[in-house]
């Protein structure tokens, strides 16, 4: 068999990265024709408002798509390894981005078609061969992202198991994969890691993130407040990243309640994605009122099926469940730190770090934002100066859980390479290469004396 006959015949149903790019630049075009379609659905069934839908769920994937298809082959490329050492003369060394092989994608509802969509497109990118098993409650503009994206593709690249949790267990349970990526609860998580294992199955877990915000003194109270509450309240609360607690210097923090009570005290009721959910709000509110805290506007309203008003609450315990963070709502503890030092050991107390909020002083946010250290201290997979939220939609970012907030990464670069497998290839010169086998004593003396260091005798 010749060269090209070989190729041909290894080429022979595989899926080049340049297909699936122009795949990806179809699936693109399909997205923005059904993007009413899917806002629809979206809309039906996790109830946000047609613009909601429009700017957490459509934006973010076209824009992720739109990254994939300008940066993925860089990313993909082969790299060649530097630093060859002078004795291995004659020697080339490279990296090759090659797929995992199967991927399975157990997809959450809280932002539907952003999360699956950018999580699917980067599997499939990747190269690898795709199952979803679509959330229970949201099957149906799941479906149609599924149905839109299946398009173009070659038999057996995508399917999809029925929108069952018992559908999910049987799909770990029974079939072998390459990886598993999930999104949802740090107790799923927990479930999901143990079944993997048993297989060695690497995971990628975007679990809770229960979330720290740090207003600082020197910073814009305003800004802060308003960022605050959009994160709070944004989807209803149900979002990972969401802060569930924000941690104030005391030198600050009446000021910065004064600039978050007429928000707070004007926000609209706003639906759960179940009863469950809302009462597990109402717990928590109850909870912190028993323990001492109270409302920052006097009032605390409980929900009324699965509406509920958002809500803050001043001065509770650090460990109660709304501090904690143990619920998915758009409800927010606030807590007094008397300062930096305090406040940086409150949010260091809590388990969960998907990812942080800091609002400070330019002269701090300069020093601070490119302090590897001080980023480490934080323990979050992201931090957003400044801002809440909204920056990490950024397609070229990355999302990383630590501890009960995950583990692995996804999104941008880093969740595109965690979806491959590096290879080492070298290849050796047949002209320029070292000789095989132990040197004579005289060749042995010369490299000795070049090497330095090099204590062990030739042998005689």
């Amino acid at each position: 068999m010749d060269d090209r006959s070989l190729a041909n015949a290894l080429r022979a149903g595989a899926w080049t990265l340049t297909e699936r790019l122009h795949w990806l630049e179809g699936f693109g075009v399909r997205i923005d024709q059904h993007a009413d379609d899917l806002i629809g659905l979206i809309q039906a069934e996790t109830s946000k408002s047609a613009w909601d839908a429009f700017a957490s769920e459509i934006l973010p994937l076209r824009a992720s798509i739109h990254w994939h298809l300008r940066y993925a082959k860089r990313v993909l490329a082969t790299a060649r390894v530097r630093g060859r050492p002078w004795w291995m003369i004659g020697q080339q060394h490279r990296v090759v981005r090659v797929p995992v092989g199967r991927v399975a994608i157990i997809a959450t509802w809280n932002y539907p078609v952003q999360l699956l969509g950018i999580q699917l497109v980067q599997s499939v990118i990747a190269g690898n061969a795709t199952v979803v098993k679509p959330s229970e409650l949201s099957p149906r503009c799941q479906g149609l992202l599924l149905r839109l994206a299946a398009d173009g593709m070659p038999a057996g690249m995508l399917t999809r198991t029925p929108a069952t949790r018992v559908d999910g267990e049987s799909l770990l349970a029974s079939e072998r994969f390459d990886r598993i990526v999930f999104t949802g609860s740090t107790e799923v998580g927990r479930v999901i890691a143990q079944t993997a294992a048993r297989s060695l199955t690497p995971t990628t877990l975007e679990l809770s993130g229960a979330d720290c915000a740090l207003v600082m003194a020197g910073s814009d109270l305003k800004l802060a407040a308003k960022s605050l509450w959009q994160a709070v309240t944004l989807n209803a609360g149900q979002t990972c990243m969401a802060p569930r607690r924000i941690i104030v210097e005391a030198a600050v923090y009446r000021a910065f309640l004064a600039y978050l009570a007429p928000m707070v005290a004007g926000a609209k009721p706003m639906r759960l994605i179940s009863r469950a959910a809302a009462e597990r709000m109402d717990f928590c509110l109850r909870q912190a009122i028993a323990a001492g805290g109270h409302s920052l506007t006097g009032v605390v309203e409980l929900s009324s099926g699965s509406v509920v008003r958002p809500s803050v609450i001043l001065d509770c315990p650090q460990q109660c469940e709304l501090a904690v963070g143990n619920h998915f709502s758009p409800a927010v503890a606030v807590i007094s730190a008397k300062d930096t030092i305090e406040a940086l050991e409150i949010h260091r107390g809590y388990s969960k770090h998907l990812s942080m909020s800091i609002f400070a002083s330019s002269r701090r946010v300069r020093r601070w934002s490119v302090d590897g250290e001080f980023i480490a201290s934080l323990g979050a997979g992201c931090v957003t100066f400044n801002d809440s939220l909204i920056p990490t939609a950024h397609p070229g970012s990355s999302i990383g859980g630590r501890g009960e907030s995950g583990w692995g990464v996804s999104r941008g670069e880093a969740g595109l390479l965690e979806l491959t497998r590096a290879v080492s290839v070298s290849t050796t010169s047949m002209l320029m290469r070292i000789p095989t086998g132990e040197p004579d004593n005289k060749t042995q003396l010369i490299l000795r004396t070049i090497l330095g260091g090099f204590q062990r005798k030739p042998r005689t």
